[in-house]
């Protein structure tokens, strides 16, 4: 099935909206790419404009920040994440996300699925 973003053709009462506009190229979605903990595999994607997008499917490394400066961290495991309570069984990887790392516990500020990277803060 298609992932459009686009408004959806039910209005609130359960009617359809009479649509002027059929799919456009750039109402195109994308599945989530939930990042998993492995052997780092990354893929690029074409977005609008020509620009690139780096999606990672697995990673292992952190930059984690001890607020000093970022040094290289393994990740062990996915302890918290607001984002889904099911994500920490599955140990996957998104913004906000509290990491388990032989550095302590960080917190994940970049969007894996989107920059391609984990970059993490130190949480004390």
């Amino acid at each position: 099935m298609v992932i459009i973003q686009a408004r959806s053709r039910r209005k609130p009462s359960g009617g359809l909206y009479r649509s002027t506009l059929s799919k456009r190229r750039y109402m195109i979605g994308r599945n989530a790419s939930l990042t998993k903990i492995g052997e780092n595999r990354t893929k690029a994607v074409s977005t609008k404009g020509g620009n690139k997008k780096t999606r990672m499917y697995d990673v292992n490394i952190a930059n984690v920040f001890d607020g000093k400066k970022y040094v290289k961290a393994t990740i062990a495991a996915v302890v918290d994440n607001a984002a889904n309570r099911n994500f920490v069984r599955r140990n996957i990887i998104t913004k906000g996300a509290i990491i388990d790392t032989d550095k302590g516990k960080a917190k994940v500020t970049s969007r894996p699925g989107q920059d391609g990277v984990v970059n993490a803060v130190l949480v004390q």
